[in-house]
């Protein structure tokens, strides 16, 4: 390959990597292999996101740190995968559940009239509560934050609904 040919497709390789929209540090939604890949369920009960995902510039930058879900049934929404109840209660004006699903993640969903308790164990698709009002979230939706080891990372992959990016080979 001739030195020209050799830049033009660095620049090539450099275009995609700018193209693809930047995480931030550790916020990789799931590996591929990972036993929570595309496996949880969407809590509200229908595949549809009323507001997605925004990756903050830095720790403190705004963002949207999860995805807000349209509710199907606002009586039953469910545990997005299996887990322990870390915490049920209010915080600032809304109602919200917290699951420790293990191996780091820890998903929350908001705003949920719950009448569990820490330390309750949750299935897969199990009722953890009823949609409530609070918060951001536009009527009939809510929302689903999840974080990984401390970090908040995009829902999305777990449940199936984002494509990994691939580099093309140049």
């Amino acid at each position: 390959m001739s030195i020209p040919a050799r830049a033009v497709a660095a620049s090539a390789v450099a275009a995609l990597l700018v193209l693809v929209p930047a995480s931030p540090a550790g916020a990789d939604p799931a590996p591929s292999g990972s036993a929570h890949a595309g496996s949880w369920v969407w809590p509200g009960g229908v595949a549809a996101v009323v507001r997605p995902w925004e990756a903050p510039a830095h720790d403190y930058g705004p963002g949207h740190r999860g995805v807000d879900v349209a509710v199907a049934d606002p009586s039953s929404v469910v545990a997005p995968d299996d887990g322990v109840v870390a915490f049920v209660g209010t915080v600032v004006d809304r109602p919200l559940v917290t699951i420790d699903h293990g191996g780091g993640l820890v998903s929350t969903i908001e705003p949920v009239a719950s009448d569990l308790s820490p330390g309750d164990r949750v299935a897969r698709g199990g009722v953890v509560g009823a949609l409530a009002s609070g918060g951001h979230t536009a009527p009939g939706a809510l929302h689903l934050g999840v974080r990984r080891d401390g970090e908040y990372i995009d829902p999305l992959a777990l449940l199936g609904a984002r494509e990994r990016p691939v580099l093309l080979p140049v």
